[in-house]
Protein backbone atom coordinates (compact mmCIF):
# COMPACT_ATOMS: atom_id res chain seq x y z
CA UNK A 1 0.00 0.00 0.00
CA UNK A 2 0.77 3.13 -0.74
CA UNK A 3 2.16 5.20 2.61
CA UNK A 4 0.56 8.82 3.78
CA UNK A 5 1.47 11.05 6.48
CA UNK A 6 -1.41 9.41 8.47
CA UNK A 7 -0.10 5.94 8.44
CA UNK A 8 3.30 7.37 10.23
CA UNK A 9 1.37 9.69 12.93
CA UNK A 10 -0.73 6.79 13.23
CA UNK A 11 1.76 4.18 14.00
CA UNK A 12 3.91 6.87 15.85
CA UNK A 13 1.12 7.29 18.17
CA UNK A 14 0.19 3.85 19.03
CA UNK A 15 4.31 3.14 19.53
CA UNK A 16 3.95 5.66 22.20
CA UNK A 17 0.68 4.66 23.81
CA UNK A 18 1.90 1.19 23.54
CA UNK A 19 5.13 1.65 25.26
CA UNK A 20 3.66 2.62 28.35
CA UNK A 21 3.12 -1.21 29.39
CA UNK A 22 -0.43 0.29 31.39
CA UNK A 23 -2.42 -3.00 30.01
CA UNK A 24 -1.95 -5.88 27.19
CA UNK A 25 -0.58 -4.44 24.01
CA UNK A 26 -4.12 -5.71 22.05
CA UNK A 27 -5.95 -3.81 24.48
CA UNK A 28 -4.11 -0.81 24.68
CA UNK A 29 -5.08 -1.05 20.90
CA UNK A 30 -8.05 -2.13 20.85
CA UNK A 31 -8.99 1.21 22.74
CA UNK A 32 -6.55 3.62 20.37
CA UNK A 33 -8.74 2.12 17.21
CA UNK A 34 -12.10 2.57 19.42
CA UNK A 35 -11.29 6.17 19.49
CA UNK A 36 -9.98 6.79 15.68
CA UNK A 37 -13.21 5.01 14.38
CA UNK A 38 -12.71 7.08 11.24
CA UNK A 39 -9.23 4.62 9.97
CA UNK A 40 -9.77 2.25 7.59
CA UNK A 41 -9.06 -1.48 8.24
CA UNK A 42 -6.17 -1.17 5.92
CA UNK A 43 -4.62 1.17 7.99
CA UNK A 44 -5.89 -0.66 11.61
CA UNK A 45 -4.11 -3.28 9.64
CA UNK A 46 -0.67 -1.34 9.25
CA UNK A 47 -0.34 -0.18 12.96
CA UNK A 48 -1.28 -3.03 14.27
CA UNK A 49 1.49 -4.81 12.28
CA UNK A 50 3.55 -2.11 13.12
CA UNK A 51 3.53 -1.95 16.61
CA UNK A 52 3.72 -5.87 17.03
CA UNK A 53 6.69 -5.51 15.39
CA UNK A 54 8.37 -2.64 17.46
CA UNK A 55 7.33 -4.51 20.54
CA UNK A 56 9.14 -7.99 19.16
CA UNK A 57 11.95 -5.97 18.33
CA UNK A 58 12.10 -3.20 20.75
CA UNK A 59 15.38 -3.36 22.50
CA UNK A 60 17.81 -4.00 18.88
CA UNK A 61 15.49 -1.13 17.27
CA UNK A 62 16.34 1.05 20.42
CA UNK A 63 20.05 0.74 20.30
CA UNK A 64 20.09 1.19 16.57
CA UNK A 65 17.72 4.26 16.11
CA UNK A 66 19.86 5.54 19.15
CA UNK A 67 16.63 7.67 19.86
CA UNK A 68 13.39 7.38 21.80
CA UNK A 69 11.17 9.87 19.74
CA UNK A 70 7.84 8.16 18.76
CA UNK A 71 7.87 9.49 14.88
CA UNK A 72 11.51 8.42 14.75
CA UNK A 73 10.39 4.69 15.97
CA UNK A 74 7.42 4.66 13.86
CA UNK A 75 9.51 5.40 10.42
CA UNK A 76 12.63 2.91 11.91
CA UNK A 77 9.82 0.16 12.08
CA UNK A 78 8.42 0.66 8.31
CA UNK A 79 12.17 0.25 7.21
CA UNK A 80 13.36 -2.20 9.12
CA UNK A 81 10.48 -4.52 10.24
CA UNK A 82 7.94 -3.91 7.09
CA UNK A 83 9.69 -3.82 4.36
CA UNK A 84 9.34 -0.15 3.47
CA UNK A 85 12.53 2.02 1.49
CA UNK A 86 13.60 5.31 2.39
CA UNK A 87 12.49 6.40 -1.16
CA UNK A 88 8.88 5.05 -0.42
CA UNK A 89 8.61 7.64 2.56
CA UNK A 90 10.51 10.71 0.60
CA UNK A 91 6.43 11.92 0.47
CA UNK A 92 5.84 11.47 4.33
CA UNK A 93 8.87 13.10 5.52
CA UNK A 94 10.95 15.83 5.87
CA UNK A 95 14.63 16.10 4.61
CA UNK A 96 16.30 16.03 8.24
CA UNK A 97 14.10 12.41 8.71
CA UNK A 98 15.51 11.16 5.75
CA UNK A 99 18.84 11.94 6.50
CA UNK A 100 18.09 10.57 9.96
CA UNK A 101 17.10 7.42 8.06
CA UNK A 102 20.02 6.96 6.17
CA UNK A 103 21.89 7.10 8.99
CA UNK A 104 19.88 4.68 10.77
CA UNK A 105 20.15 2.53 7.62
CA UNK A 106 24.04 2.43 7.73
CA UNK A 107 24.07 1.22 11.66
CA UNK A 108 21.77 -1.84 11.05
CA UNK A 109 25.23 -4.03 10.83
CA UNK A 110 26.40 -2.56 14.01
CA UNK A 111 27.20 -5.39 16.67
CA UNK A 112 24.45 -5.58 19.17
CA UNK A 113 25.39 -7.38 22.70
CA UNK A 114 23.65 -10.74 22.54
CA UNK A 115 20.57 -9.69 24.81
CA UNK A 116 19.90 -6.73 22.55
CA UNK A 117 20.18 -8.25 19.35
CA UNK A 118 17.95 -11.15 20.53
CA UNK A 119 15.34 -8.72 21.45
CA UNK A 120 15.18 -10.33 25.45
CA UNK A 121 15.22 -8.61 28.76
CA UNK A 122 18.72 -9.18 30.39
CA UNK A 123 16.98 -11.42 32.74
CA UNK A 124 15.19 -13.55 30.54
CA UNK A 125 18.33 -14.38 28.21
CA UNK A 126 20.06 -15.37 31.03
CA UNK A 127 17.23 -17.78 32.39
CA UNK A 128 16.99 -18.93 28.65
CA UNK A 129 20.97 -19.73 28.65
CA UNK A 130 20.88 -21.80 32.16
CA UNK A 131 17.56 -23.86 30.92
CA UNK A 132 18.49 -24.47 27.47
CA UNK A 133 22.13 -23.70 26.89
CA UNK A 134 23.61 -20.99 24.27
CA UNK A 135 22.95 -23.02 21.10
CA UNK A 136 19.01 -23.66 21.95
CA UNK A 137 19.01 -20.06 23.86
CA UNK A 138 19.47 -18.73 20.22
CA UNK A 139 17.17 -20.81 18.35
CA UNK A 140 14.82 -19.83 20.77
CA UNK A 141 15.53 -16.03 20.77
CA UNK A 142 15.21 -16.38 16.65
CA UNK A 143 12.03 -18.10 16.91
CA UNK A 144 10.35 -15.70 19.60
CA UNK A 145 11.13 -12.79 17.14
CA UNK A 146 8.67 -14.28 14.21
CA UNK A 147 5.03 -13.80 14.06
CA UNK A 148 3.05 -16.85 15.35
CA UNK A 149 1.03 -18.23 12.89
CA UNK A 150 -2.83 -18.80 12.57
CA UNK A 151 -4.23 -21.45 14.08
CA UNK A 152 -7.78 -23.12 14.32
CA UNK A 153 -9.34 -25.48 15.72
CA UNK A 154 -12.46 -27.72 13.77
CA UNK A 155 -15.05 -28.32 16.18
CA UNK A 156 -16.12 -31.46 16.36
CA UNK A 157 -19.60 -31.04 17.22
CA UNK A 158 -20.58 -28.87 14.07
CA UNK A 159 -17.87 -29.91 11.71
CA UNK A 160 -14.62 -31.79 10.50
CA UNK A 161 -11.13 -30.60 10.15
CA UNK A 162 -11.72 -32.13 6.38
CA UNK A 163 -14.41 -30.31 5.67
CA UNK A 164 -13.22 -26.78 7.25
CA UNK A 165 -10.00 -28.11 5.18
CA UNK A 166 -11.60 -27.80 1.79
CA UNK A 167 -14.10 -25.51 2.39
CA UNK A 168 -11.20 -22.49 3.60
CA UNK A 169 -8.91 -23.76 0.39
CA UNK A 170 -11.72 -23.31 -1.84
CA UNK A 171 -12.22 -19.14 -0.47
CA UNK A 172 -8.02 -19.34 -1.39
CA UNK A 173 -6.78 -19.76 1.90
CA UNK A 174 -3.38 -21.13 2.58
CA UNK A 175 -4.58 -23.76 4.69
CA UNK A 176 -2.68 -27.36 6.50
CA UNK A 177 -3.35 -29.09 8.95
CA UNK A 178 -1.77 -28.49 12.01
CA UNK A 179 1.14 -30.83 12.49
CA UNK A 180 0.20 -32.72 15.74
CA UNK A 181 -3.27 -31.88 16.93
CA UNK A 182 -5.66 -34.20 14.86
CA UNK A 183 -8.74 -31.00 14.73
CA UNK A 184 -5.95 -27.96 14.36
CA UNK A 185 -5.60 -26.30 11.25
CA UNK A 186 -2.93 -23.18 10.44
CA UNK A 187 -3.45 -20.84 7.87
CA UNK A 188 -0.38 -18.98 6.63
CA UNK A 189 -0.07 -14.93 6.26
CA UNK A 190 -2.06 -12.58 8.14
CA UNK A 191 -5.70 -13.82 7.12
CA UNK A 192 -8.82 -11.69 7.68
CA UNK A 193 -11.35 -13.76 9.93
CA UNK A 194 -12.41 -11.70 12.51
CA UNK A 195 -15.86 -12.02 10.69
CA UNK A 196 -15.86 -14.97 8.99
CA UNK A 197 -18.49 -17.21 8.84
CA UNK A 198 -16.79 -20.36 10.42
CA UNK A 199 -15.63 -18.15 13.47
CA UNK A 200 -19.06 -16.54 13.68
CA UNK A 201 -21.62 -19.59 14.15
CA UNK A 202 -18.97 -21.72 16.14
CA UNK A 203 -17.76 -24.23 13.19
CA UNK A 204 -13.93 -22.68 13.89
CA UNK A 205 -12.53 -21.84 16.93
CA UNK A 206 -9.32 -19.16 16.80
CA UNK A 207 -6.93 -21.86 19.32
CA UNK A 208 -3.12 -22.36 19.21
CA UNK A 209 -2.35 -26.23 18.63
CA UNK A 210 -0.21 -26.43 21.60
CA UNK A 211 -3.03 -25.05 24.07
CA UNK A 212 -5.34 -27.85 21.69
CA UNK A 213 -2.57 -30.54 22.72
CA UNK A 214 -3.33 -29.49 26.27
CA UNK A 215 -6.69 -30.88 26.30
CA UNK A 216 -5.48 -34.32 24.82
CA UNK A 217 -3.53 -35.04 28.20
CA UNK A 218 -6.46 -34.24 30.26
CA UNK A 219 -8.11 -37.01 28.24
CA UNK A 220 -11.58 -36.70 29.54
CA UNK A 221 -14.22 -39.41 29.24
CA UNK A 222 -17.77 -38.14 28.31
CA UNK A 223 -19.27 -39.38 31.60
CA UNK A 224 -16.44 -37.04 33.69
CA UNK A 225 -17.04 -34.68 35.78
CA UNK A 226 -13.89 -32.02 34.51
CA UNK A 227 -12.61 -28.76 36.24
CA UNK A 228 -11.03 -25.88 33.97
CA UNK A 229 -9.27 -24.52 37.16
CA UNK A 230 -7.99 -21.03 35.27
CA UNK A 231 -10.36 -21.15 32.49
CA UNK A 232 -9.34 -17.43 31.12
CA UNK A 233 -11.26 -16.88 27.88
CA UNK A 234 -12.15 -20.86 27.79
CA UNK A 235 -10.22 -21.70 24.55
CA UNK A 236 -9.13 -25.21 26.78
CA UNK A 237 -12.60 -25.53 28.03
CA UNK A 238 -14.34 -24.98 24.73
CA UNK A 239 -11.72 -28.10 23.31
CA UNK A 240 -11.88 -30.10 26.45
CA UNK A 241 -16.16 -29.99 26.34
CA UNK A 242 -15.43 -31.09 22.41
CA UNK A 243 -13.74 -33.95 23.62
CA UNK A 244 -16.69 -34.79 25.78
CA UNK A 245 -19.13 -34.03 23.39
CA UNK A 246 -20.64 -31.91 25.48
CA UNK A 247 -21.98 -34.95 27.98
CA UNK A 248 -20.47 -35.12 31.76
CA UNK A 249 -19.87 -31.88 33.49
CA UNK A 250 -17.27 -29.50 33.14
CA UNK A 251 -17.01 -26.36 35.31
CA UNK A 252 -15.05 -23.17 34.11
CA UNK A 253 -13.58 -21.31 36.87
CA UNK A 254 -11.58 -18.60 37.51
CA UNK A 255 -11.26 -15.19 39.37
CA UNK A 256 -11.12 -12.79 36.21
CA UNK A 257 -15.03 -12.05 35.39
CA UNK A 258 -14.16 -9.88 31.82
CA UNK A 259 -12.59 -13.10 30.86
CA UNK A 260 -15.28 -15.53 31.45
CA UNK A 261 -18.07 -12.85 30.39
CA UNK A 262 -15.43 -13.23 26.84
CA UNK A 263 -16.32 -17.18 27.29
CA UNK A 264 -19.83 -16.76 27.14
CA UNK A 265 -20.34 -15.69 23.60
CA UNK A 266 -18.07 -18.82 22.74
CA UNK A 267 -19.66 -21.01 24.52
CA UNK A 268 -22.97 -20.24 22.93
CA UNK A 269 -21.28 -20.44 19.65
CA UNK A 270 -19.79 -23.75 20.48
CA UNK A 271 -22.86 -26.12 21.08
CA UNK A 272 -21.43 -26.72 23.77
CA UNK A 273 -24.49 -27.65 27.48
CA UNK A 274 -22.14 -29.06 29.39
CA UNK A 275 -20.34 -26.38 30.47
CA UNK A 276 -20.60 -24.34 33.68
CA UNK A 277 -18.65 -21.03 33.93
CA UNK A 278 -18.50 -19.98 37.67
CA UNK A 279 -16.18 -17.13 38.58
CA UNK A 280 -14.37 -17.44 42.04
CA UNK A 281 -13.17 -14.81 44.22
CA UNK A 282 -9.43 -16.70 44.94
CA UNK A 283 -8.35 -20.27 44.85
CA UNK A 284 -10.00 -21.19 48.29
CA UNK A 285 -13.57 -19.73 46.92
CA UNK A 286 -16.32 -21.85 48.39
CA UNK A 287 -17.57 -23.00 45.10
CA UNK A 288 -13.90 -24.39 45.22
CA UNK A 289 -14.35 -25.86 48.42
CA UNK A 290 -17.68 -27.82 47.52
CA UNK A 291 -16.08 -29.29 44.55
CA UNK A 292 -13.10 -31.43 47.03
CA UNK A 293 -12.65 -35.19 45.60
CA UNK A 294 -15.35 -35.05 43.03
CA UNK A 295 -13.27 -34.36 40.03
CA UNK A 296 -12.14 -37.02 37.68
CA UNK A 297 -9.80 -34.58 35.66
CA UNK A 298 -8.88 -31.42 36.54
CA UNK A 299 -6.78 -28.70 34.49
CA UNK A 300 -4.72 -26.40 36.21
CA UNK A 301 -3.71 -23.45 33.22
CA UNK A 302 -1.74 -21.59 35.66
CA UNK A 303 -1.35 -17.64 34.82
CA UNK A 304 2.52 -17.55 34.06
CA UNK A 305 5.09 -15.37 32.59
CA UNK A 306 3.52 -16.25 29.00
CA UNK A 307 7.24 -16.87 27.78
CA UNK A 308 6.05 -19.71 24.90
CA UNK A 309 4.00 -16.94 23.78
CA UNK A 310 6.47 -14.05 22.86
CA UNK A 311 5.67 -14.25 19.06
CA UNK A 312 2.05 -13.06 19.24
CA UNK A 313 2.09 -11.40 23.09
CA UNK A 314 5.66 -9.68 22.33
CA UNK A 315 4.63 -6.77 25.27
CA UNK A 316 4.94 -10.03 27.80
CA UNK A 317 8.69 -9.92 27.78
CA UNK A 318 8.97 -6.05 28.81
CA UNK A 319 6.20 -6.49 31.55
CA UNK A 320 7.90 -9.01 33.38
CA UNK A 321 10.88 -9.37 35.05
CA UNK A 322 12.42 -11.41 38.47
CA UNK A 323 10.36 -10.05 40.83
CA UNK A 324 7.01 -10.53 38.77
CA UNK A 325 8.68 -14.29 38.19
CA UNK A 326 8.97 -14.67 41.83
CA UNK A 327 5.25 -13.36 42.58
CA UNK A 328 4.14 -16.14 39.77
CA UNK A 329 5.97 -19.09 41.05
CA UNK A 330 4.39 -18.41 44.30
CA UNK A 331 1.16 -18.23 42.84
CA UNK A 332 1.55 -21.02 40.63
CA UNK A 333 2.21 -23.34 43.81
CA UNK A 334 -0.79 -22.18 45.52
CA UNK A 335 -3.01 -22.66 42.95
CA UNK A 336 -1.65 -25.89 42.29
CA UNK A 337 -1.91 -27.26 46.18
CA UNK A 338 -5.78 -25.96 45.68
CA UNK A 339 -6.93 -27.43 42.71
CA UNK A 340 -5.70 -31.24 43.84
CA UNK A 341 -8.04 -31.17 46.44
CA UNK A 342 -10.67 -31.47 43.73
CA UNK A 343 -9.06 -34.80 42.10
CA UNK A 344 -11.02 -37.76 43.38
CA UNK A 345 -9.09 -40.89 44.46
CA UNK A 346 -7.16 -42.26 41.04
CA UNK A 347 -8.56 -38.80 39.31
CA UNK A 348 -6.04 -37.13 37.24
CA UNK A 349 -4.89 -33.27 37.45
CA UNK A 350 -2.93 -32.02 34.24
CA UNK A 351 -0.49 -28.89 35.29
CA UNK A 352 -0.34 -26.79 31.81
CA UNK A 353 1.61 -23.10 31.62
CA UNK A 354 2.86 -21.27 28.11
CA UNK A 355 6.25 -20.83 29.88
CA UNK A 356 9.04 -21.93 28.62
CA UNK A 357 10.92 -21.34 32.12
CA UNK A 358 11.69 -24.43 34.37
CA UNK A 359 11.19 -22.25 37.26
CA UNK A 360 7.38 -22.34 36.28
CA UNK A 361 7.15 -25.57 35.03
CA UNK A 362 9.10 -28.93 36.75
CA UNK A 363 10.43 -26.64 39.54
CA UNK A 364 6.62 -26.94 40.60
CA UNK A 365 5.50 -30.00 39.97
CA UNK A 366 8.85 -31.61 41.62
CA UNK A 367 7.63 -29.46 44.53
CA UNK A 368 3.97 -30.35 44.31
CA UNK A 369 5.18 -34.28 43.78
CA UNK A 370 7.89 -33.83 46.71
CA UNK A 371 4.78 -32.76 49.04
CA UNK A 372 2.09 -35.30 48.15
CA UNK A 373 3.47 -38.28 47.95
CA UNK A 374 -0.45 -39.90 46.89
CA UNK A 375 -0.21 -38.33 43.66
CA UNK A 376 2.62 -39.76 40.63
CA UNK A 377 3.33 -38.70 37.41
CA UNK A 378 1.92 -40.25 34.24
CA UNK A 379 4.08 -40.40 30.79
CA UNK A 380 2.70 -37.76 28.51
CA UNK A 381 4.03 -38.97 25.83
CA UNK A 382 2.33 -42.34 26.06
CA UNK A 383 -0.83 -40.56 27.09
CA UNK A 384 -0.79 -38.68 23.55
CA UNK A 385 0.18 -42.13 21.36
CA UNK A 386 -3.12 -43.04 23.22
CA UNK A 387 -4.93 -40.32 21.14
CA UNK A 388 -2.82 -41.43 18.07
CA UNK A 389 -0.98 -37.87 18.34
CA UNK A 390 2.73 -39.15 17.11
CA UNK A 391 4.74 -36.65 19.25
CA UNK A 392 7.60 -37.14 22.66
CA UNK A 393 9.01 -34.53 24.46
CA UNK A 394 9.35 -36.77 27.15
CA UNK A 395 7.42 -38.05 30.12
CA UNK A 396 6.44 -34.28 30.50
CA UNK A 397 5.03 -32.04 27.36
CA UNK A 398 7.37 -29.43 26.47
CA UNK A 399 6.69 -27.50 23.19
CA UNK A 400 8.45 -24.63 21.92
CA UNK A 401 8.51 -22.34 18.69
CA UNK A 402 11.45 -23.29 17.69
CA UNK A 403 11.40 -27.04 17.43
CA UNK A 404 7.32 -27.86 17.07
CA UNK A 405 5.75 -24.12 15.10
CA UNK A 406 3.90 -23.89 17.98
CA UNK A 407 3.82 -21.59 20.93
CA UNK A 408 5.31 -22.73 23.87
CA UNK A 409 3.80 -24.76 26.36
CA UNK A 410 4.53 -27.26 29.20
CA UNK A 411 2.32 -30.05 30.78
CA UNK A 412 2.33 -32.76 33.39
CA UNK A 413 0.04 -35.28 34.22
CA UNK A 414 -0.09 -36.36 37.68
CA UNK A 415 -2.60 -38.84 39.01
CA UNK A 416 -3.77 -39.34 42.80
CA UNK A 417 -3.40 -43.20 43.72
Amino acid sequence: MTLRPHHVAGLAAAIERVRAFAAPADVVLRAYFNEHKAMGQQDRALVAEGVFAFLRRMRSLGALAQTSEPRKLALAVLVRDLGHSVRELESVTREAEREWLAGFKGRLATPLAPAVAADLPDWLWERLGTAYGEARRDALAKALVVPAPFDLRANVLKTSRDEALAALTAESFRVAPTPYAPHGLRIAGRPMLARHPWLADGRLEVQDEGSQLVAYLVAPKRTDLVVDFCAGAGGKTLALGALMRSQGRLYALDVDAKRLANLKPRLARSGLSNVQPEEIAHERDSRVKRLAGKADRVLVDAPCTGTGTLRRNPDLKWRHNEAALAELTAKQASILEAAAKLVKPTGRLVYATCSLLPEENERIVEAFLAAHPDFHTVDAAKELGRAKIPLDTGPMLKLAPDTHGCDGFFAAVVERD
